[in-house]
């Protein structure tokens, strides 16, 4: 199964005193890298997170914004912090005093100084409220799957449509190839007459032949033709296959084999149509790539 590395998904879940709320972004990258968001007072459940991001998501950057609502009493205490909110008070006086500053200090000015107000350490429920988030992360990594299924049979049906011009373009050179050696053969007849003429020396034809036979042989892509053919026909089993298991680094070898062949071919072609249509099939196996960089 082919799917893509972008896609959202969103995921709730409640046990009845909390309730999670996840959201999950997913973009194209190389590795699979997870960046978590969650409250401060619920960062023990990280961890937790990533590894059900984990299990359903491998590859990709994923970007995971949890939100957690809770009506448990220890998960709703907070700490007032009276040491820094007296320096915070003397501060301000000062500086209202040193700048002649008209005013005067407000509780809310107070209240809103960094750590005045904090959520206090209590006996959370961890497995409750680890629990309660991974299954909304589970929830939301379903959805983001179903988005990015969606999307990779678009690009499973592009990339094998474009198998089929490559395989069609390789057919076109196997073609070619076999008239060569009658064309190698007639053009070295006659530049060999042309530089003989003058002597009066006549080029034995064995001679010929065995120069025809080398050129020949080293101009044979045959080989390269039945591995470019294999490298296709695994290319559609691995698109086709109902494997779970991502085939984003698969594909991306396949095409970088494609490519080495279609470049063989290409030095030792030693004709204008063969080299038209390697050009050709260096073309699709480009746009291939860059479909794989989209696939898990």
């Amino acid at each position: 199964m082919v799917k893509s590395m972008t896609g959202f998904g969103r995921g709730e879940m409640s046990d009845g005193v909390r309730q999670a709320v996840v959201e999950i972004r997913a973009v194209n990258h190389r590795y699979g890298e997870i960046a978590v968001k969650l409250p401060r007072r619920y960062a023990f459940a990280e961890d937790a997170v990533k590894r059900a991001v984990r299990a359903g998501a491998s590859r990709g950057k994923i970007d995971v914004t949890v939100n957690v609502m809770s009506t448990a009493e220890e998960d709703s205490a907070v700490y007032v912090n009276m040491a820094a909110a007296a320096q915070y008070y003397k501060g301000l006086r000062e500086l209202e005093g040193s700048f002649d500053v008209k005013g005067g200090v407000t509780l809310e000015l107070l209240a809103n100084m960094p750590d005045v107000f904090r959520p206090a350490v209590g006996d959370i429920d961890e497995d409750a409220a680890v629990a309660v988030i991974t299954a909304a992360v589970e929830a939301a990594v379903n959805d983001l799957n179903v988005m990015r299924s969606s999307e990779g049979e678009k690009l499973a049906a592009d990339m094998v449509e474009r198998a089929g011009v490559i395989e069609e373009s390789a057919l076109g050179i196997e073609g070619q190839s076999h008239d060569l050696t009658l064309v190698y053969a007639d053009k070295l007849r006659v530049r060999a007459g042309e530089l003989l003429e003058k002597s009066g020396v006549e080029l034995p034809e064995d001679r010929i032949a065995v120069e025809v036979a080398l050129l020949a042989d080293k101009s044979d892509v045959t080989e390269e033709i039945v591995r470019l053919r294999s490298h296709l026909a695994q290319l559609r089993e691995t698109l086709t296959d109902n494997t779970s298991e991502p085939i984003g680094k698969k594909l991306d070898f396949l095409v970088q084999e494609m490519n080495r062949e279609a470049n063989t071919i290409g030095s030792k072609a030693n004709d204008i149509g063969v080299t038209r249509l390697m050009l050709g099939i260096k073309s699709e196996v480009e746009k291939i790539r860059e479909q794989v960089q989209n696939v898990e």
